[in-house]
């Protein structure tokens, strides 16, 4: 958590997510004022943030991708896996590049009007992100290499821990 620190209307979003990643101590590179790229290491494999200001619609975006490269055969599976995937979630999107490779969280956070992004909105994106991406990677990669049929995939990425260990 950003305790003790206080993100004001003057300060820049990206700003707020350079201040979040070094407190993390995530690799970032700020690649223009308004684009910032982080790698973040999950259990599952290395992810890559990217998250952008967009100043016209006043949107914060972020995209968290990781490669997937299925065979194009396993492309329909995939897709089906996908929407019942964002069936389950409610802040994003998983969506797939296959021209590019990479399978793809998504969320836009609206800051209309100069409202100013919290610590607490950047955590929760960013966190959030790697997390649907650790919660449903092990369901893409059944459907994608295994043969797995998407609903019972999807059980694998939904399925809650019972009991204590």
């Amino acid at each position: 958590m950003l305790d003790g620190f206080n993100f004001d209307g003057d300060l820049h979003p990206l700003d707020a997510v350079e201040v979040f990643a070094s407190r993390k101590a995530w690799e970032f590179d700020r690649l223009s004022e308004d684009r910032i790229a982080l790698t973040v290491e999950g259990l599952w494999r290395l992810y890559t943030l990217t998250l952008t200001w967009q100043p016209a619609d006043e949107t914060l975006r972020l995209l968290c991708t990781f490669e997937m490269n299925p065979p194009p055969a396993r492309h329909p599976a995939l897709f089906d896996l996908l929407n019942r995937a964002n069936d389950s979630v409610w802040t994003g999107a998983f969506t797939y590049w296959p021209d590019q490779r990479l399978m793809v969280w998504r969320y836009g956070l609206a800051l209309p009007g100069g409202l100013a992004v919290g610590a607490g909105q950047i955590e929760h994106l960013m966190q959030g992100a790697v997390a649907a991406s650790e919660r449903f990677y092990p369901a893409f990669q059944l459907v994608a290499w295994g043969d797995a049929a998407p609903d019972k995939a999807l059980h694998i990425a939904i399925a809650e821990a019972c009991g204590r260990a």
